[in-house]
């Protein structure tokens, strides 16, 4: 069967994300539950007799194609030579896994059929190894210990980031309240209802120090809140990127309408949660 010639990079989205204690190795310890949107970056593979990468779509001018870019360590890592075009359309720097999502995408598709690909994910970067499957996932450990998750439903869910760059690093270190990671992965969820019922018991702990950073992020939060059909409100990740879950697709996007118009700077996307 011949391979496709392009893979898509579904943003990562965490629906919650508690942190723990520090570990020896200078990682913190976490806690997520994970899940993937429809909308993503998009990878196009060709052979060549050397790697090389070629950056477009509407934030490839804040990218550049330089050694340590993880899609380059990725395809090295598999000793791989393509000439691969990265399409850049989510956000840099923005708690949705953009580069570490285009880095699954390379060793999901140049490594097809190889045991290790979450090792050698882990060994690059510790959101990678959650991306590679690109399905709804318990996250545990640095990003490395993960599990499948039954039942979460394709709900509509908005993408919202302010343009405004929060280092992870720096919202670590403004870190004061952590919620710890002893909290317990359902069998399953039943329902729509079972799950807002779940991560109403959950946050996100970085959603404060970033919000502190840049306090645009609450702006982010608080606008997507007062959307009508809107069920849950959140940050992503350590941000900017924040999201909303919706009852209903028109919901989600009358939402992405109201709030493009009303903050044109903003990148917005109505999208779902992929299956």
């Amino acid at each position: 069967m011949k391979l496709p010639k392009a893979e898509l990079a579904p943003a990562k989205v965490n629906l919650f994300l508690h942190v723990g204690a520090r570990r020896a190795d200078g990682y913190h310890a976490l806690q997520s539950l994970v899940v993937f949107a429809e909308v993503g970056d998009r990878l196009r593979f060709e052979p060549a007799d050397r790697l090389s990468l070629a950056i477009e779509g509407p934030f490839a001018d804040r990218l550049s194609p330089s050694d340590d870019n993880l899609v380059l360590k990725a395809a090295r890592a598999l000793d791989a030579r393509r000439r691969i075009t990265l399409s850049k359309n989510l956000p840099l720097a923005s708690g949705i896994g953009g580069g570490s999502a285009d880095a699954a995408a390379v060793l999901r598709y140049l490594g097809k059929g190889r045991d290790d690909l979450l090792d050698v994910a882990s060994a690059i970067g510790s959101d990678i190894p959650v991306c590679v499957a690109s399905k709804s996932s318990w996250m545990e450990g640095r990003g490395e210990i993960l599990r499948p998750v039954a039942g979460v439903p394709a709900l509509a869910m908005l993408l919202v980031n302010p343009g405004v760059a929060v280092g992870t690093a720096e919202v670590f270190r403004a870190l004061e309240t952590r919620r710890g990671t002893g909290l317990a992965l359902p069998a399953r969820f039943e329902n729509e209802d079972a799950l807002f019922a779940f991560l109403a018991t959950t946050a996100n702990d970085l959603e404060a120090p970033a919000c502190n950073i840049q306090p645009v992020i609450g702006e982010v939060i608080a606008e997507i809140a007062a959307q009508r059909g809107v069920r849950l409100s959140r940050m992503s990740g350590s941000g900017a990127t924040c999201f909303g879950l919706f009852d209903s697709d028109a919901a989600c996007a009358g939402a992405a309408d109201a709030i493009a118009a009303s903050h044109p700077a903003w990148w917005v996307r109505a999208t779902r949660i992929a299956q």
